[in-house]
């Protein structure tokens, strides 16, 4: 692993009680995802999601949609561990987790790391961040209101 080891020496100590490996911040992870060819970015939320809202603006062969529920009904995606094998076959890889808001992320980077991952990590604040007091998203935290990479639908 050449990730950067400072900022995921970080994302571990950031909360020790996590079930995998770490949580690193929007900012964190387009470093790492910068630094290093071998990170894969995993973006969980739906293709709905990823199709209306936006994606993250990085090589294609660094990132994998995996949803971890389904659209439409938000059902469980039954078949996300085996989705996740065919997209980084190696347990070695430092694999990032995104969703929305930092919510499904944090499930399937658990849910990784149980199937034999050793390097999972959320990236908080997801792709749009918390809603600000109008309720809308990418105005207050996240992927898109730190200023990185991303295409909008």
């Amino acid at each position: 692993m050449s990730a950067n080891p400072e900022i995921l020496d970080r994302a571990r100590k950031r909360d020790t009680s996590l079930p995998y490996a770490g949580a690193v911040t929007p900012q964190e992870a387009f470093e790492l995802l910068r630094s290093d060819p071998h990170v894969r970015l995993v973006d969980v939320r739906t293709n709905a999601e990823r199709d209306w809202v936006g994606r993250v603006a990085i090589p294609a062969e660094q990132q994998a949609a995996v949803q971890w529920n389904m659209y439409p009904g938000g059902t469980p995606n039954a078949d996300f561990l085996g989705q996740l094998r065919a997209a980084v076959p190696g347990k070695e890889t430092v694999i990032l987790f995104l969703c929305r808001s930092g919510v499904r992320s944090r499930h399937a980077a658990k849910a990784a790391t149980e199937a034999g991952y050793t390097h999972c990590y959320d990236i908080l604040e997801g792709f749009e961040g918390e809603k600000d007091v109008n309720g809308h998203r990418k105005t207050v935290s996240g992927w898109c209101k730190s200023g990185l990479p991303w295409f909008g639908a």
